[in-house]
Formats: C-alpha cells, sequence, structure tokens
C-alpha cells in the first residue's frame, strides 16, 4: 500500500532560498535575500548576553506578552489584536491552513511572495494569479478575479520580488470592493522603507467591523533578525482566535521574543537602516540604468534589474559569482530575464555596480 499526501501537495515545486556559499569561494557579498546590511540594533546583543545567563531550560512565554507590548507602543496598536510568530512565513501558513480548504480560490498578484500560493496548494485550494501592470499589482484584475469560490486574497505591498507597491488608496478600494466575507491579507514585510506619503500598510483597515483585514509584518528585513524568525501581525479579535487554536504553542522561542522586543524599541537604528537603504536605492537604479539595464522602481531593500534575454541574465549571474557576490535568479517567479540584488554594506554595493558594469563593457 502506497501512503499518499492529500490533494495538491505533490504538485508544489519546494521554495528555494537564496543561496549564501559558493564552492571554492571564501568571501562572499550576499546580495540574494534581501536582508539588512547594518544587522541588527547593538540592543538586540546586549539583551541576547542579558538573556544567556538566564534558565534556558524554562519555555518561552507562549503569548510573547513583552513583545506584543513593545510592538504595540511603537506602533500604536492594540496589543491584544497582535500575534507574533516564527516568521511572517508562518503568519502567511496559518491564514491559509485556517481558512482556505479543498477547491477555495486565493487570489494573488503574478509576481508576488512565492509562500502562499505554494500554501494555498498545500492546503488542497488554487492559486488564482492575476497578470500586472508593469510589474504592479492590478487592483481592478484582482477584483474581478473574486468569484464564489474565493476565500482570500493576498497582496504583498511593497512586493518581493519586484519593489513595486500600490497606494493606499487602492488598498482601501479593494477591500471596499471585494465581497465581505473574504479575507484580505496584506505582507507588509518592506513596510519600514517608504518614505511616500501615498503608502500606507493598511493597518487601519484591522478594526472596520467586519473581521476581514489582516496585516503581516516581519523582524527579518529592516530589523536584521532575519536568523532568528520572528513575524507579527495585527488582526481581528475573532481572527487571532482562529490562529490560536492551530498555532505551535511555544512558537517563538525565548530568545527570539527578547531580541526582537529589543529591536522595536531601538527605532534609531530603523531610521539608519532606513536611511541607508534609500541612500543607495536610487543610486543603484541610476548606475544600472547607465549600463543600458532596465530596472523596475523599488520601494523595498533591493532592485529588479532587467537584462536583454534570460541567456544574458544567467550570464551575468554567473559573472557576478566569479567575483564571489551572490544576486538572486528569480526564474522562478517567471521572471527569466530578470536578477534580484539587495542594498547591501557601501563596499558591498559598490562591488556588485562594478562587476556589473564589467560584464556589461561591449
Amino acid at each position: 500500500m502506497t501512503i499518499t499526501p492529500r490533494k495538491g501537495v505533490l504538485d508544489i515545486t519546494p521554495y528555494k532560498p537564496g543561496e549564501s556559499k559558493i564552492a571554492g569561494v571564501d568571501r562572499i557579498i550576499k546580495l540574494a535575500s534581501n536582508e539588512s546590511p547594518l544587522g541588527a540594533s547593538p540592543k538586540v546583543y546586549d539583551a541576547l548576553e542579558q538573556a544567556l545567563k538566564k534558565d534556558l531550560a524554562l519555555y518561552p512565554d507562549p503569548a510573547c506578552t513583552e513583545l506584543r507590548q513593545a510592538i504595540g507602543e511603537v506602533h500604536g496598536i492594540n496589543p491584544a489584536q497582535i500575534l507574533c510568530t516564527n516568521g511572517s512565513e508562518e503568519m502567511l501558513t496559518l491564514l491559509v491552513r485556517a481558512y482556505v480548504g479543498d477547491d477555495d480560490e486565493v487570489i494573488l498578484s503574478k509576481y508576488g511572495f512565492l509562500v502562499p500560493p505554494l500554501m494555498t496548494m498545500a492546503a488542497g485550494g488554487t492559486p488564482v494569479l492575476v497578470e500586472e501592470q508593469d510589474y504592479v499589482a492590478d487592483i481592478d484584475g484582482m477584483i474581478a478575479a473574486q468569484t464564489a469560490r474565493t476565500k482570500m486574497v493576498v497582496l504583498a505591498n511593497p512586493n518581493n520580488p519586484t519593489g513595486t507597491y500600490v497606494p493606499f488608496s487602492e488598498i482601501r478600494r479593494l477591500r471596499e470592493e471585494l465581497r465581505d466575507d473574504i479575507l484580505l491579507v496584506l505582507d507588509a514585510a518592506y513596510a519600514e522603507y517608504p518614505e511616500t506619503d501615498d503608502y500606507n500598510a493598511g493597518m487601519e483597515l484591522v478594526n472596520n467591523g467586519l473581521d476581514n483585514v489582516v496585516v503581516s509584518r516581519t523582524f527579518s528585513k529592516i530589523y536584521g533578525l532575519a536568523s532568528l524568525r520572528v513575524g507579527w501581525a495585527y488582526l481581528p479579535p475573532a481572527v487571532m482566535g482562529v490562529l490560536n487554536r492551530i498555532r505551535g504553542t511555544f512558537n517563538v522561542n525565548n530568545l527570539s521574543q527578547i531580541a526582537a522586543t529589543a529591536a522595536v524599541m531601538d527605532q534609531d537604528h530603523v531610521v539608519r537602516a532606513r536611511t541607508h537603504n534609500n541612500r543607495w536605492l536610487p543610486l543603484m537604479t541610476e548606475r544600472l540604468q547607465s549600463m543600458g539595464l532596465k530596472v523596475t522602481p523599488s520601494l523595498g531593500n533591493f532592485v529588479l534589474v532587467h537584462f536583454a534575454s534570460a541567456e544574458q541574465a544567467q550570464a551575468a549571474d554567473s559573472f557576478l559569482r566569479s567575483q564571489g557576490i551572490i544576486v538572486r535568479p528569480v526564474g522562478n517567479y517567471g521572471l527569466t530575464n530578470s536578477l534580484r540584488i539587495s542594498i547591501g554594506r557601501d563596499e558591498e554595493s559598490e562591488a556588485a555596480l562594478v562587476a556589473l558594469k564589467e560584464f556589461m563593457l561591449p
């Protein structure tokens, strides 16, 4: 007898994270995973040093009480409506597990983050990918895609891997024109980077009286805690009650809670990280464009660079690797002509630009 998994599981191509090693190369510049080049706040390391002196045999607080209170204080939101998870990926997974079943549909933008469609398939549901307009989510298309089987709409804003965003006025219109019984999930992993007036993560939509909006956030990007895996979401009490029934009891370990609490309370470090990023973002874009490359305007901590062909993109990736520089091919998103390049430290970003200029020389 053969044991078979549920419908949809074997149709999944596993998510492939960014690489961090090149065989035979000791000095690596990793610009593949949108990690913070400034790293975590020094206050995080101080907090962890003190934490390691305590008894590690004790279980962590399953409710992440201190962390939720700190997040609530910084963002001006109710801690009772904050749920912390093992990275925002776990949050997105829990939402799909809770609300999507066999033959249900989840509407997504075509070049959005890969985890939600993979989790939809794992739940037996159907991802509905809506074409984009110049790599920007098509709100009219997402509204038109809803059917009687639609259970959820997931929109990353700003989006990964494109870096594009949808103005808050359009997010509000999306919510208004979706059925009330469709859950809108706003994945705001890069919400700390934009400095444009028309961007808003959308947390004010959560308490709309209809229990149908969730905003997911993370500590993996601007806070520099990717290795500790801490995500959180602001959600309606009804959705909180559902997710608390299916999440792991101790899903965020004690050291991660302590680190994230220290990180969120150090907003000066966040400002430094944002300033560094938003100084390099236009600079990198301009210099890449001067090489004859097309760059999609980005509000994240990375740029999406388009080459003349898939062969040229692959050759550029190979050349960068020969220089010890790892960037992210995005063929798994269907963007075979493109590479995603994270903003690094000054010397790392400069090295990538110098190498690409050498590659592009006739």
